[in-house]
């Protein structure tokens, strides 16, 4: 073997051994594309429908923002979550999938810019809507909402009984995908 493939095979075979692996998962802050079609196994979430105007024009269909972070391990476990309530609820309200990535800082934007909401955490998760006309904040909370907190909220504002709450955690059904299943 000649002496430059040797040294070629050497610096290769050093490179290849120190290097470290890209992949991302479900439980860790990288990178690795839309969380919802990843991790949710919906990728008809993003991009949304609707624009955040086009749905504040008709205060009575509630609109779900949901703030989110592609390389966030919480927004990652959330997917599953949101993926739920647009099961449940998807022709009835708008969801609306926010990156933060995406906001630009404003002095005073208004009430139809998605960061008029954003309170600077993900994900974040607000209810929009109002049955007298005017839209309100019906729902904000930052963290991990449950599906049966979401739920309860949307079912108490279409005036349908609320479910028995099911106790459901994000189980694995591959090395991408999660859905929420009973405890």
């Amino acid at each position: 073997m000649k002496p430059f493939i040797r040294w070629i095979l050497v610096v290769w075979l050093i490179w290849v051994s120190y290097s470290q692996p890209v992949w991302a998962g479900l439980h860790d802050d990288r990178f690795d594309g839309n969380i919802f079609a990843l991790y949710a196994g919906n990728g008809s979430l993003v991009p949304p429908r609707v624009t955040l105007k086009q749905t504040l024009a008709v205060p009575e269909r509630p609109a779900l923002l949901v703030y989110y972070l592609d390389d966030s391990r919480d927004c990652k476990v959330f997917a599953s979550t949101v993926s739920q309530v647009q099961r449940f609820y998807g022709r009835a309200i708008d969801i609306i999938p926010i990156s933060v990535d995406s906001l630009l800082p404003m002095d005073n934007p208004d009430p139809t810019n998605p960061i008029y909401y954003y309170r600077g955490r993900v994900p974040q998760v607000v209810l929009l809507g109002g049955k007298d006309g005017e839209n309100h904040i019906l729902f904000d909370e930052i963290g991990q909402v449950s599906f049966n907190r979401l739920d309860a909220i949307l079912a108490s504002w279409f005036g349908i009984p609320p479910r028995q709450p099911v106790p459901v955690t994000p189980h694995p059904f591959n090395e991408v995908n999660v859905e929420l299943a009973p405890s």
